[in-house]
């Protein structure tokens, strides 16, 4: 298998991390896709002219940041985290039957443009950096049941531009792997709650000044780099929280 080309680590990093870094690099660019296994670690260590310890400290990184995981008697495989049950934990997106359901994404607007001051703080991008900028609602049976801004590097996402929006589909995650080749790897969420704005009234069919749930998201690729900030709101009646505690 040929490997892609992996940027020069910084060399002020614990060995380890950089390892860490090389193999997340090697994940992003599909060298092992979602379910696959990832060499032993003896192997891992081999190719790599290190010791199996450092290789250990490697994969330890990559497990806790939900890159990979050990299953048992198998070896370690890659994993991609379920960033639809994030929503689901908190909206009841149930169908007619009580079944979860995966609400339709409807992109309202699409369009490059100069990203705000706070966009380009979390993307970390340069002062006159081009963002794509997406306006979506999510309709669940018809009735929108959240409204979505979000942005994205425009240099990484550029095709998002140009291809006919049902090829962009109801999750977005898949789509930017599909058309960029960009993987989101995880993901930093915020939840509060507000008061409606004339925009949620207007997206949401909901009075200004109700309650609204308010998530903001920022999502990381493999290389630890932001790559895509949203902003999702939903009427409150429709949120719920549940957690299991043991």
């Amino acid at each position: 298998m040929t490997l892609a080309a992996v940027p020069q680590p910084d060399l002020r990093l614990p060995l380890y991390q950089r390892l860490r870094d090389q193999i997340a690099h090697q994940i992003a660019r599909n060298v092992w896709r979602s379910g696959e296994p990832i060499p032993t670690e003896a192997e891992l260590a081999a190719s790599h002219g290190v010791a199996v310890g450092t290789v250990r400290k490697a994969i330890d990184l990559l497990v806790a940041d939900g890159l990979v995981e050990r299953q048992q008697g198998r070896g370690t495989f890659v994993r991609r985290p379920r960033f639809d049950r994030s929503l689901f934990r908190f909206f009841r997106h149930l169908g007619p039957d009580g079944t979860q359901a995966v609400p339709e994404g409807r992109i309202l607007d699409r369009k490059a443009r100069r990203a705000p001051a706070h966009v380009r703080d979390v993307l970390g991008l340069e002062a006159n950096a081009k963002a794509i900028y997406l306006s979506r609602t999510r309709l669940l049976d018809g009735r929108p049941i959240l409204s979505e801004e979000i942005w994205l590097p425009a240099t990484r996402f550029a095709p998002l531009l140009s291809v006919p929006l049902p090829e962009i589909g109801d999750l977005l995650y898949p789509a930017y792997e599909r058309l960029c080749g960009e993987i989101v790897a995880r993901a930093e969420e915020t939840l509060t709650v507000g008061a409606a704005q004339a925009s949620d009234s207007n997206a949401l069919g909901i009075p200004e000044g109700a309650p609204v749930v308010v998530i903001d998201r920022l999502a990381f690729g493999f290389d630890n780099r932001p790559i895509e900030w949203r902003l999702t709101r939903g009427a409150a009646t429709d949120f719920r929280y549940r957690v299991e505690i043991r």
